[in-house]
């Protein structure tokens, strides 16, 4: 592994950073409030603009190629943008048009289709959401039922997904639905693009315990799409989604969020004085850093596979592992530092880091779940990179 980033990427690096202070006004964070609906999601209107400028420079889409509205980027190039607009926590939203849609209409999607979705999505002027997850498959995920079926020239589609991101401001959807529902399970699923707005769907807000709404449970009731909505070949769904998810799988973007939040820490403890006299809070602030840097460099290391042309596996389940429990000793931390004071909701007039403590401690009780629990992270780790037999 190289510790060091090239001349050209760090020529990149200070591009994002010069940007970054270009766009983002002094104290941006107090002017636009993120505890709006909007704002939580990144798309309120102040997060909207910034993209739309993101997209101008094709930033929105970099790792893509230019005939699709990217610049081509490199796996470091794009560790280095998530990085900086993580730190800087940039109203970027999570873009999952850019990070599986597209790259799967890239390789699987008809022309038509390509030009249809790419140009919009590169562009920012649609939203995604990702229809995968169901009540009874979430780590297993080849176990979904809902169901399209082929009726003359529409695909009818029952069933009901849940843990949805921001399904109630997508336009489109990418649905993972089951065409034959008797081949083995991973042999039977294929992957639809679905406008949301489409006759049939309903979608419910999932209130977190932050009582934030993120999430959704969408419900579909005999809904009609097109039979060119089909991405890739029929019953090769499931192999579709597993090359999807194999872009940029760093989780860098969390070290980066962790690495602000830590500073954050440590410029309180400074300012309040809470240190003087108390070694074991700098010590505690001290192993948070290394930990920290641990993370960071789990996180090179699965770039730097990427880079080179191999496919993370149990690295990438590696550095996810650490990051989201990291995110949980890190919140645990900062609610030990600040006292009485972590517990503050933002909107409070006593707040402290603007709430950011009870935020995260809050949000993070879910980091071990999403994107893959923990406990399947491990049997990743234990199988494909330990070797050990499956029980």
């Amino acid at each position: 592994m190289e510790f060091r980033f090239t001349a050209e990427e760090e020529a990149f690096r200070q591009e994002v950073r010069q940007f970054l202070d270009q766009e983002l006004p002094p104290n941006w964070e107090e002017q636009f409030d993120t505890e709006t609906e909007e704002g939580f999601g990144g798309y309120s209107e102040f997060a909207r603009a910034f993209q739309r400028k993101l997209a101008q420079r094709r930033w929105l889409a970099l790792p893509w190629p230019p005939e699709y509205g990217g610049l081509g980027a490199t796996i470091m190039q794009q560790v280095i943008y998530n990085e900086e607009m993580a730190y800087r926590r940039a109203p970027t939203g999570f873009n999952m048009g850019v990070a599986w849609v597209g790259p799967a209409l890239m390789l699987y999607g008809t022309e038509e289709q390509k030009r249809r979705f790419l140009p919009k999505i590169a562009s920012g002027e649609e939203i995604w959401c990702t229809l995968y997850s169901e009540p009874g498959a979430g780590s297993d995920l080849a176990a979904l039922q809902t169901r399209a079926v082929l009726e003359g020239d529409y695909w009818v589609i029952n069933g009901q997904k849940i843990w949805t991101s921001q399904a109630h401001q997508a336009h489109w959807g990418w649905l993972a639905a089951r065409t034959d529902p008797d081949a083995p399970k991973h042999k039977g699923i294929s992957t639809f693009v679905v406008p949301m707005d489409a006759p049939g769907i309903t979608i419910q807000p999932l209130i977190n315990m932050a009582g934030q709404h993120g999430f959704n449970q969408v419900f579909f009731d005999n809904v009609r799409i097109p039979r060119d909505y089909l991405v890739g070949e029929v019953n090769r769904g499931w192999y579709q989604v597993a090359v999807a998810l194999d872009f940029e799988r760093s989780s860098i973007s969390g070290v980066a969020r962790a690495q602000r939040f830590l500073d954050d820490l440590v410029q309180f403890a400074r300012e309040e004085g809470v240190t003087r006299g108390r070694p074991q809070v700098r010590a505690k602030l001290a192993d948070m850093a290394i930990e920290v840097e641990v993370g960071r460099y789990l996180s090179y290391r699965v770039a730097s596979l990427q880079q080179a042309g191999q496919i993370p596996n149990y690295e990438a389940s590696v550095a996810k592992l650490y990051s989201s429990e990291l995110d949980q000793r890190l919140a645990r931390a900062g609610m030990q530092l600040l006292g009485l004071y972590g517990q503050l909701h933002p909107r409070s007039k006593w707040t402290r880091l603007r709430g950011r403590v009870e935020r995260n401690y809050l949000v993070s009780v879910a980091s071990t779940i999403g994107g893959g629990t923990s406990e399947i992270m491990r049997n990743v780790i234990a199988g494909r990179g330990l070797g050990l037999p499956r029980a």
